[in-house]
């Protein structure tokens, strides 16, 4: 009999036997809220009518047009709509299945584009497991561990995440971009870096954001010296965090954006955004894949725009949000064991800490663990494992958002108990 790979780690005990809006209903016939959306995928909600309709009726017209072969409307029709929400001047698309493939994809036109052979990464920052975005990410080393040799060029600048290094934002802002200089006057010359690339929100990192003086400060740097900023939105795009981009928080202009999890509401699909001028520097023929481009990943994605854009879902993201912070905070303010609460928009995190601040995964466990018990579906993130984060749907509604703040208050003094 085959079975799943061992190695997977299961976040949840869960079979799922069918879903809809914010709950999964398991095979055991019990309803659990989902507060991990496939991890920020399902951002309209489990088999929201639209997109289940647009996916069926797509499936009986053409299931797979390959895009180096042949041209599909669905396609057609995406790019045209990517247009209408994608910043500045980046309007040259490349579509992929996957954030890690879309990552790679990033990082050849970097390389390509500028003669380049360095790229510079942040501590804390995810960018998938394949070699080259594992070679970029710097979250946790079982991304890396038994992997080596890893590809080579990447160099590694702290990320402004003020609660680890215990000072104040502008303090660990101002360190942040010093010791950017310091890497690029004594590890890779300015002359051999393509690119810096960054989550405007850590999120395997634990849900760190960043701020709008350390990205103008890496928006300068890259003007300054000639290399590229690409902006990984893999899982802040699509309104997760309260706009649109992550990155319109802060104001900063990407040269290349990626994106991916909730363009579709679930099935694979992701791109690398750019201007044409920059994406036509690469050579012809440089880009590709067989399954790019889906045809029925493509009608997913175009309902999941107009759904986004006609149920409001960006500014119920701020709003859920804001009440979503403001309960954790208070829970946080009646529990010494959560040390920070933290994030943009339906992208929370609360980590845990012991009284002297040390980092404190066994409590996270705990409450993870009481919350599924009490029918909420939560994951865990950040290097040590001690970050609760919390990703509902775009859909969530303030009863959805409040009965996961009463559970997670049971949970947090369950788990001391």
């Amino acid at each position: 009999m085959a079975r799943l790979s061992p190695i997977l780690k299961q976040a949840t005990p869960v079979t799922v036997s069918h879903a809809e809006g914010l709950f999964v209903f398991g095979e055991d016939g019990r309803r659990y809220l989902d507060f991990t959306a496939g991890i920020g995928v399902t951002s309209t909600g489990h088999c929201h009518p639209r997109v289940v309709r647009a996916i069926a009726e797509q499936a009986g017209k053409l299931i797979h047009g390959q895009y180096v072969t042949v041209k599909h409307r669905p396609l057609l029709t995406l790019c045209e709509r990517l247009g209408q929400v994608l910043p500045g001047e980046l309007r040259s698309l490349f579509f992929a299945n996957s954030g890690s493939e879309a990552m790679e994809a990033a990082l050849r036109l970097v390389r390509q584009a500028t003669g380049r052979p360095n790229v510079i990464v942040f501590h804390g920052g995810f960018h998938g497991r394949t070699v080259g975005a594992a070679s970029m990410t710097t979250s946790s080393p079982r991304f890396r561990t038994g992997y080596a040799p890893l590809m080579g060029g990447v160099h590694i600048a702290p990320f402004p995440y003020a609660y680890r290094y215990g000072w104040d934002e502008a303090t660990t802002t101002r360190f942040a971009l010093r010791e950017l200089d310091y890497l690029l006057a004594t590890v890779t010359s300015p002359d051999d870096t393509a690119a810096l690339v960054v989550e405007p929100v850590l999120g395997e990192g634990g849900f760190v954001p960043a701020n709008t003086a350390f990205l103008d400060g890496l928006r300068e740097r890259a003007d300054r010296y000639g290399f590229l900023l690409v902006l990984d939105e893999v899982q802040t795009g699509m309104g997760r965090t309260g706009r649109f981009w992550g990155h319109e928080h802060f104001g900063v202009r990407p040269d290349v954006l990626v994106a991916a999890k909730g363009l579709t509401s679930g099935l694979p699909l992701s791109f690398i955004a750019a201007s044409e001028a920059l994406m036509s520097k690469a050579p012809p023929g440089s880009q590709g894949g067989t399954y790019g481009g889906n045809a029925v990943a493509c009608a997913a994605a175009i309902a999941t725009l107009d759904v986004i854009a006609d149920e409001g879902l960006v500014a119920n993201a701020a709003a859920k949000g804001r009440r979503l912070a403001d309960g954790l905070a208070g829970i946080a303010a009646d529990n010494d064991v959560i040390g920070d609460v933290r994030g943009l928009g339906l992208m929370l995190g609360c980590e845990f800490s012991t009284r002297d601040g040390e980092p404190d995964p066994a409590t996270a466990l705990r409450v993870q663990q009481e919350a599924i018990e009490a029918g909420l579906l939560l994951q865990i993130g950040g290097p040590w494992r001690n970050v609760l984060r919390m990703l509902p749907a775009l859909t969530v509604s303030e009863e959805d958002v409040d009965d996961a703040l009463r559970i997670v208050s049971h949970a947090v003094k369950t788990a001391q108990a």
